[in-house]
């Protein structure tokens, strides 16, 4: 049986819970009890969440434990000293530990990230970097692990993490099971990228919404303007002028970004050839999706899949 203990600060983001959950599905999937999970605080009794909701913890003491998280907060703040010193006495003594999202800034300013790679939520990692220059921050990765030591990106990161730890320890099929139940992804490889091009279209009217599912679903149609104005029952200007208002970008531009994205996670998540990349996200050549890629990302496709399939 593994000892497991979350490191909880006054005001944590509460879906850092989420991480312990996995555990305790670990347990539950596998009859019996793999992790004895423990919330911890520096004084102990009960903690509010960032929800005001208050859990109940015992107090740390660097008690010996297999693995020590650390939560994180909406924004980074100021570590009290005597947690800090609590962290530092405990690596020696854990075979792991990990921060997820902004806990990344509670390692780091115990001095525990210095000269590791690390993550943390992309909103906070030029911040990390600046303010510990000694960390080798990566700001575009869903996980990492260097030596002893993990971390994790932003919000549901955290189980990314927890199931890769599942994996490690108890191998691949219980940690599949556990995502099951979770009723995630199971989870997506450390190198894969925070950000999401959809995301950055936020279409305010259900005709450009419509419009944007339909191109979604269609990438290996041409999807002209003239297409997908008829979609929205409006004249190609129209709909141009429309898109445009709502989005800020054109609709050529949109169904590039739209390819870019389903292509990425292609591969990311598959070993498909890049041929066969290119044609399933509407590229009318891998020549043609590797100009796109470089306008959105900087890097040719084959950078991104190494970097996907670079271990943690």
């Amino acid at each position: 049986m593994l000892r497991i203990g979350f490191v909880l600060s006054s005001g944590f983001q509460a879906m850092s819970l989420a991480a312990p959950s996995a555990f305790e599905l670990a347990n539950v999937s596998a009859g019996e009890t793999l992790y004895d999970i423990h919330l911890l605080s520096e004084e102990g009794g009960p903690l509010p969440s960032s929800l005001g909701a208050k859990v109940d913890t015992r107090a740390f003491a660097g008690g010996a434990f297999d693995t020590l998280i650390v939560g994180g907060l909406l924004s980074p703040a100021p570590s009290s000293a005597g947690l800090l010193a609590l962290l530092r006495e405990a690596l020696p003594k854990t075979r792991r530990m990990a921060a997820i999202c902004t806990g990344a800034f509670i390692l780091a300013e115990a001095g525990l990230l210095d000269g590791r790679r690390a993550t943390t939520h992309w909103a906070f990692a030029r911040d990390l970097q600046a303010r510990f220059p000694r960390v080798k921050v990566e700001e575009d990765r869903i996980f990492i692990i260097d030596g002893a030591v993990w971390t994790s990106a932003g919000m549901t990161a955290g189980i990314d993490l927890a199931l890769g730890m599942i994996e490690k320890d108890f191998g691949l099929e219980l940690s599949r099971l556990v995502a099951r139940k979770l009723v995630v992804y199971h989870r997506r490889a450390g190198g894969q990228s925070q950000h999401s091009v959809l995301l950055e279209m936020d279409a305010k009217s259900d005709r450009i919404q419509t419009v944007l599912t339909y191109a979604r679903r269609n990438l290996r149609k041409e999807l002209s303007v003239e297409e997908l104005a008829k979609v929205a029952h409006l004249s190609p200007r129209q709909f141009s002028r429309a898109f445009r208002a709502e989005t800020g970008q054109s609709p050529a531009k949109a169904v590039e970004h739209l390819r870019v994205e389903a292509a990425r996670l292609m591969m990311e998540e598959s070993r498909h050839p890049i041929d066969v990349v290119a044609a399933e996200a509407g590229f009318v050549d891998r020549e043609r999706m590797r100009r796109a890629f470089l306008r959105a990302f900087g890097q040719p496709p084959q950078a991104i899949r190494r970097t996907a399939f670079t271990p943690a």
